[in-house]
């Protein structure tokens, strides 16, 4: 099973949980790495002694710098709210 994720190591980052982070590429979740296993062994109940080969290549590098640039860059439109919204909270 071949699963992709961006690994962003910061060691510069303000807090510990950002130092070190995996992701989804497209969805930009955190893998739920157990659930990847249960559903390599088949997700039948029961304890299980198993053995996890994590082999990794890197397909791409890209700066911290260059990281930061490109998410300044995007700018999401504020959207208005919506009018049924506003009769809900009326």
């Amino acid at each position: 099973m071949t699963k992709h994720y961006i690994l962003n190591l910061d060691p510069k980052a303000k807090y510990d949980w950002e130092r070190c982070t995996l992701r989804d590429p497209i969805t930009a979740e955190h893998p739920a790495l157990a659930a990847l296993v249960a559903q390599a062994v088949g997700e039948e109940a029961g304890s299980y002694l198993i053995a996890v080969k994590l082999e990794v290549s890197v397909l791409e590098k890209a700066d911290v710098e260059q990281v930061k640039q490109v998410a300044a860059a995007i700018e999401l439109p504020n959207r208005a709210p919506l009018p049924q919204l506003k009769e809900l909270a009326a």
